[in-house]
């Protein structure tokens, strides 16, 4: 057992620090510029992992300890985290918290990082974000329970308050379509949507802050899309949630091609 955690394999509070003490693996407090939050905590705590000094079987800081410990967010720590469940590196279990999975289980697909100016390389991993995705909000609409709505609807107005306030919402965006995934209640669908999610995000995210002056209405656009998804799934209509996925994926990747032509 590493010194970091107790006998009962957590962390022990004195040892949380650890986990990011050293000024190379530290994310800084903001971006500014440089990579994105969630990728450098995800790092820091996978070369914990690589290194062994967060053993297979041992849990995890809560989602409050890691937002103390690096001075971010609980949307950052959880897009972090899904980050390494959609790398193998940890499960999270209902109720009880994440856990560094043993060597032999981590998954054993990887998708290469997509750079802002591989345009060809984004457009198949778009192209299969769109394929899975409209495929999990069909069967959302037909198996999402009362508690699946209500996330999703949470993550909707998320959106419209973060959009209220000049901002764009990518946090909320990403919790949207993770809770629609999450609602088909098919663990493989959602470890692939997630994996699928980071191989494009970043540059997605990248290319949207570039241009956010410039787009307003475009904003507006993909709230209205969003909103159709939540109409569709909200009634069940499993056809009509498939469109409207499909609609926006599409629209999605036609903006971020107008985007990386800026």
């Amino acid at each position: 057992m590493s010194d970091n955690f107790s006998r009962s394999g957590d962390i022990t509070p004195m040892a949380l620090n650890s986990i990011a003490a050293s000024d190379d693996n530290r994310p800084a407090a903001a971006p500014e510029g440089g990579r994105h939050l969630p990728d450098e905590i995800a790092a820091t705590i996978n070369t914990r992992v690589q290194r062994g000094e967060l053993l297979p079987g041992e849990r995890l800081p809560s989602e409050r300890e890691l937002c103390e410990l690096f001075g971010v967010s609980r949307s950052v720590v959880r897009e972090a985290l899904s980050q390494l469940k959609s790398d193998g590196v940890i499960e999270t279990r209902r109720g009880s918290g994440a856990y560094v999975l043993e060597r032999d289980q981590r998954q054993s697909f990887r998708m290469q990082d997509v750079a802002i100016d591989e345009r060809d390389s984004l457009a198949l991993v778009m192209e299969l974000i769109v394929t899975v995705e409209v495929a999990a909000t069909r069967l959302a609409a037909t198996r999402r329970t009362p508690e699946d709505l209500k996330m999703i609807r949470r993550a909707l107005i998320g959106m419209e308050y973060e959009i209220a306030n000049d901002r764009l919402g990518d946090e909320q965006d990403f919790a949207f379509h993770q809770a629609i995934v999450e609602a088909t209640h098919n663990p493989h669908f959602i470890a692939l949507s997630s994996h699928l999610e980071q191989g494009a995000r970043r540059v997605i995210r990248q290319a949207r802050t570039n241009t956010r002056t410039r787009h307003t209405d475009l904003i507006e656009a993909v709230q209205e899309e969003h909103q159709a998804i939540f109409d569709a799934i909200k009634a069940s209509d499993a056809d009509a949630a498939a469109r409207a996925a499909e609609d926006h994926l599409k629209n999605a990747a036609g903006r971020l091609d107008m985007y990386l032509k800026r």
